[in-house]
């Protein structure tokens, strides 16, 4: 009788094997009348963790400030103020009006007749002239950006400013 090199467990016994000479059965104890011994190997794994340290990582953020040009549409409004002589005479005094761009603020007095009456004197005409410009600002942005540091074992443990 031979023992298997394959260290199958007691009473194991694929299908596509042969017994030829009746080691399961005796295992199972079919045939406990003879007195062979059958010596079985069993071997056993023992996993276990250890924990090593082998190095470590330092994040920084780093903030970074830089002077930018930036695009900025700057808007002026001047106005022009002419006079514009009339000389007629309204039923009442007229509000202020706009033709286009032009604000049109009469200007009337009240003459002596034999009987008062109104004459616009003059008009004032004040135009708008819009004018929009763009210019460079100088503006400073900041960004921000994280700086990873390779650590040696041991550096880890120090603290921000040392080593």
């Amino acid at each position: 009788m031979t023992a298997s090199t394959d260290r199958e467990p007691a009473g194991y016994r694929p299908a596509d094997r042969q017994d030829p000479e009746g080691v399961a059965g005796r295992l199972a104890g079919e045939d406990s009348s003879r007195e062979d011994v059958l010596t079985i190997a069993q071997e056993q794994a023992h996993v276990s963790v250890e924990r090593r340290e082998t190095g470590g990582v330092r994040v920084r953020v780093v903030t970074d400030e830089g002077p930018v040009l930036y695009p900025v549409a700057l808007e002026a409004e001047t106005v022009e103020v002419t006079r514009h002589p009339v000389e007629r005479e309204v039923e009442a005094v007229p509000g202020p009006r706009e033709e286009g761009d032009v604000t049109i603020i009469p200007v009337v007095e009240e003459r002596a007749v034999l009987v008062t009456r109104l004459f616009v004197v003059e008009e004032i005409h004040i135009r708008r002239t819009r004018v929009t410009e763009t210019v460079e600002v100088p503006v400073t942005l900041r960004r921000q950006r994280a700086v990873v540091e390779q650590l040696e074992p041991g550096a880890a443990e120090s603290g921000p400013g040392e080593g």
